[in-house]
């Protein structure tokens, strides 16, 4: 089959890509290169299943031409990263609930299946209220910070966006799933952006003091992005996961201050630990949830699905990774090398 995947540079989209190549199909990736990176693809540039052409998903002319030609669509492009949300919410708004508008007008037009990235930011500030192990599924009701807070800008384009993909799904059939990411993490993953495993690695390889916003009680589940991949797989091979929504996630939880801890250990380094008030960072009132845990029963019962990867294996695959390379060497691969199979 032939796969559109907006984003497809980033993250999580290079790594799909690699499954999808890997297993025969052919891959259009699609990325205007903010935050996806040429080295996260380079090994398929001259690979003749694959393309890639740097566009922006607002762009309806250029993205139209790369649906056409494609049988199914992962759209991932969004702007993502608590910093960037905090220090470009114009683009952030525009980039999230636009991009995902013309993916799904283009898709509907095409007739083309398709699958919506979308977060566990959605859920806000509505977490477990006590320490009980209450997780979060998806029927449950969200409760976000005033608007004023600029913190909430994501979550709530996210939530528009799945608002838009059950109303393309309602009123034109249009086969589309949505999946709520919990904190993907692996190898290729920046730490541009405020996420916080490749920051912790990154600053304990150079010994430099590994920083914990707040004071590091706030817990999060971590996902590898292998476990993510093989989800998103699955659920696009299921006819009956269309119209609905996915947490995609694992539910071994930790606290920061403790995966601050094991990182350090885990990378021999003699880092200190650090804390900073979230306003140092963030600025005046900035506002975190203290835990998120995700109910992945329906996932399971929809594509038995169950996470491999232990948060160990997260920690040392990213440690290998930004041990074997460099954030500097991305910027001299030439993109002429993507011409031939972007021709």
């Amino acid at each position: 089959m032939r796969y559109l995947l907006t984003g497809g540079a980033g993250f999580i989209g290079s790594h799909l890509t690699d499954r999808l190549i890997d297993a025969g199909h052919h891959v259009h990736a699609y990325d205007n290169l903010s935050t996806g990176r040429l080295a996260n693809v380079e090994q398929w540039a001259d690979h003749d299943r694959f393309t890639l052409t740097v566009g922006n998903v607002l762009d309806d002319n250029t993205l139209e031409q790369c649906v056409e030609e494609c049988d199914r669509i992962v759209h991932l492009a969004a702007a993502v990263g608590v910093k960037r949300i905090m220090e470009t919410p114009v683009e952030t708004i525009q980039t999230n609930v636009g991009g995902t508008e013309n993916v799904l007008e283009l898709a509907r037009h095409h007739d083309k299946k398709t699958l919506i990235a979308s977060t566990s930011e959605i859920y806000g500030k509505a977490m477990q209220k006590d320490d009980s192990l209450n997780a979060l599924s998806e029927d449950d009701d969200w409760t976000l910070g005033a608007t004023n807070k600029r913190r909430w800008a994501y979550a709530c384009s996210k939530a528009m966006d799945e608002f838009l993909a059950k109303a393309y799904y309602d009123e034109y059939d249009l086969p589309v799933i949505c999946v709520r990411f919990f904190n993907t993490v692996g190898p290729r993953q920046s730490s541009r952006y405020g996420m916080v495993i490749p920051n912790f690695v990154q600053r304990a390889l150079a010994d430099e003091p590994i920083q914990v916003h707040g004071d590091g009680t706030q817990s999060r589940c971590f996902t590898h992005v292998h476990d993510a991949v093989r989800a998103v797989l699955g659920l696009l091979e299921t006819p009956e996961a269309e119209g609905e929504i996915f947490n995609v996630g694992q539910q071994s939880e930790i606290s920061i201050k403790e995966l601050a801890h094991r990182v350090r250990n885990l990378s021999g380094s003699s880092s200190e630990i650090t804390y900073t008030p979230y306003e140092e960072v963030y600025g005046p009132g900035f506002e975190d949830m203290k835990r998120r845990t995700p109910d992945i029963s329906k996932l399971q019962s929809t594509i038995d699905f169950e996470p491999e990867f232990s948060l160990e294996d997260i920690l040392l695959d990213v440690i290998e990774d930004v041990t074997s390379r460099s954030e500097e060497t991305e910027e001299k691969i030439d993109l002429k090398r993507f011409e031939s199979s972007s021709s």
